[in-house]
């Protein structure tokens, strides 16, 4: 059966990948599964639609690399995800530096960037949750993302970012209140 005739299962793309006849047609398929999700998780962090263009480049660029080298003891889905994450904290953390200003201050750079797109209306809820997002802290707004929006599972959640299941309940508990508080205190 040709890869392209239907959405293949991740095993069926990770087997085609390491043929290296198929390679190309299988990172095809890997992207067109995979590039929303991953485009949207990564998006929510960074903001602006050219800066997550720019960490879902480099997040390909690392699995295309790096694919022949998939061990499989997690899913690819996961692996995935993880490749996202630390390239998104990695650009984060290179504005940061650039900006040298705290992504935890009151006004951070990725808050100025939210405020400065062309259709933030700070009246609508949809960008108070944004602005609330933007001055949680990484890690837990990174765990508000993966189980607000992705709805993914604490398990999950324990493979793509190497912490507890506990530590993951408690941080997002934690994010989840200061989204609270911050979209109450800045009232419609």
């Amino acid at each position: 059966m040709d890869i392209q005739t239907k959405m293949i299962d991740d095993a069926a793309i990770v087997f085609a990948f390491k043929n290296e006849g198929r390679k190309e047609e299988a990172f095809t398929q890997l992207v067109k599964k995979y590039q929303e999700r991953l485009y949207w998780h990564i998006r929510r962090m960074v903001v602006v639609h050219e800066d997550a263009d720019d960490v879902l480049q480099n997040v390909f660029i690392k699995v295309w690399r790096h694919l022949d080298n998939f061990k499989e003891e997690s899913g690819l889905y996961t692996w995935l995800y993880r490749i996202a994450t630390n390239e998104t904290m990695t650009w984060l953390e290179l504005q940061k530096k650039r900006m040298s200003i705290s992504l935890s201050d009151e006004e951070s750079p990725v808050v100025e960037k939210l405020v400065a797109q062309k259709d933030f209306d700070a009246h609508k809820i949809e960008w108070k949750l944004q602005q609330a997002m933007q001055r949680l802290p990484e890690k837990q707004r990174i765990v508000f993302n993966l189980r607000y929006y992705d709805e993914m599972p604490y398990e999950q959640m324990s493979e793509v970012l190497g912490t507890s299941v506990g530590a993951l309940k408690a941080s997002y508990h934690f994010a989840v209140k200061k989204v609270e508080n911050f979209i109450l205190n800045h009232a419609l």
